[in-house]
């Protein structure tokens, strides 16, 4: 964990961020995944481990707004417990490490919030994603389970978003760290991309790096060499010369920071004509919104200078036709580019989702568009100096969106459906950096994952 001083301090910025009352954050409880003693990997939530850095199950924690107090809620462990898990700290010695000195058991977190709740004093808390916590704010607060999303507080919401989204000094070298072992999981998987091989066999290795390295993976691996699933998490296929694999995985650090990045091969280790044609213009979008990437400017504009670059990369292989900007206005790219340009990145590989990506996307100056694949974008908003995000453009050949769209007639102007027809065998490509904002600019983070051709091509047959 941090030092307590970056704790106290996270906790000091929301209460002056808040109006009144009290902050109720849980951290989460263990989860079965056949029977009860069969539990998944732990994973605390990440917004008590923002606030209160504790990384064990069963806590809770509450922010006093008005009196400038926060305490911590959890048990002890007994002779059973350390039978099994050996001695472990009190809960009053791993509070003192957080900066929080008033400490009780979990069971005295009901009496706590029913007494604040006689006084008239409103009780803030997030929207949980897990049952087992919705189930315990019903119990807490009195809250039926069905109502407990719509009562989240809006004011706690905005707060937090406003201080997770910057990313201080210790978050970005935790990022880098998690970025260091998707180096080593990104050449591994190019390195292993050879015909004959199942993709099972390199999806499980590169986790094991993840494990071996910091700790779980980010987010379930993707890959497979049928790219044009967006998140393809099937692993069962046989790789073959003339696919391109898409891998996109990321790891979490030991403190749980996320790293996110995707890299698209040609299974063999040469990229064909027709591949390189459509690569080339990916990593052309890729490199344009980094370098466009700084202070003030809108993840939006962003988004639609990669728009434009990939229609007009297709219309030069004569796959699209037409005005540049008519096509994007109109929105035929996103036959081919159909999702956003990328995410906010932290504690969480989608940065704070779990609260709705318009609270930490959009806000009074974005509104999220309705128009197909610039809809599914997660970040609009103006950018700050450090905000992590990701930078992720791709080309996608999707038979079904291909023969609806054909069908209905749609984009006959712009879209060369006879050539397009061609490529349905052809999958998808992205390319993903995960980009610091800095005072001045911006910077890719880590050590420089290949992604030229060249640089591809030389890793895979080193």
């Amino acid at each position: 964990m941090f030092t307590s001083k970056v704790y106290t301090e996270r906790r000091n910025r929301l209460r002056n961020k808040m109006q009144s009352g009290l902050v109720l954050i849980l951290g989460n409880t263990e989860a079965s995944y056949n029977y009860p003693a069969n539990t998944y990997h732990f994973r605390q939530d990440s917004d008590f481990l923002y606030f209160f850095g504790l990384d064990h199950p069963d806590f809770a924690g509450v922010i006093d707004i008005d009196e400038n107090k926060d305490y911590i809620f959890g048990n002890d462990v007994d002779i059973d417990d350390i039978i099994w898990m050996g001695p472990q700290p009190t809960v009053k010695e791993q509070a003192v490490k957080v900066g929080v000195n008033d400490t009780e058991p979990f069971a005295g977190l009901a009496e706590f919030l029913k007494s604040a709740i006689a006084k008239g004093r409103n009780i803030h808390f997030l929207p949980p994603y897990r049952g087992e916590n919705y189930i315990q704010l019903e119990k807490l607060l009195g809250t039926p389970v069905a109502k407990i999303k719509e009562n989240a507080s809006v004011e706690l919401i905005k707060a937090v978003v406003s201080l997770r989204e910057i990313k201080d000094e210790f978050e970005i070298a935790e990022i880098e760290k998690a970025v260091a072992i998707a180096y080593e999981m990104h050449t591994t998987s190019m390195k292993m991309a050879k015909p004959g091989v199942v993709e099972r066999e390199i999806a499980g290795t590169i986790e094991g790096i993840s494990l071996a390295m910091g700790g779980p993976v980010s987010f379930p691996i993707i890959l497979s060499v049928h790219g044009e699933t967006l998140h393809n998490h099937y692993h069962g296929n046989t790789l073959e010369v003339g696919r391109m694999m898409v891998t996109d995985a990321g790891a979490e650090t030991t403190m749980h920071y996320a790293s996110d990045i995707t890299r698209t091969v040609p299974v063999g280790g040469k990229f064909n004509q027709r591949q390189k044609e459509i690569y080339e213009i990916v990593l052309d979008a890729n490199l344009k919104t980094i370098e466009a990437a700084k202070p003030g400017i809108p993840n939006l504009e962003l988004h639609m200078l990669a728009a434009r670059t990939i229609a007009s990369g297709l219309k030069e292989v004569g796959l699209m036709k037409g005005n540049i900007d008519d096509i994007v206005k109109a929105g035929a790219h996103a036959m081919f580019f159909p999702h956003g340009l990328g995410h906010m990145m932290g504690l969480d590989v989608h940065d704070m989702e779990g609260f709705g990506e318009d609270y930490v996307g959009y806000n009074d100056e974005f509104k999220r568009s309705s128009q197909f694949g610039t809809a599914f974008l997660r970040l609009a908003k103006r950018h700050k100096p450090g905000y992590v995000f990701t930078i992720e453009p791709g080309i996608y050949f999707i038979p079904a969106l291909i023969d609806m769209w054909r069908k209905e007639g749609k984009f006959t102007d712009f879209i060369n459906y006879d050539k397009v027809e061609t490529y349905k065998d052809f999958g998808g490509i992205r390319i993903e950096d995960d980009i610091l904002i800095t005072e001045t600019g911006n910077r890719v983070l880590g050590k420089p994952i290949p992604k030229t051709v060249a640089e591809i091509e030389e890793t895979m047959g080193s």
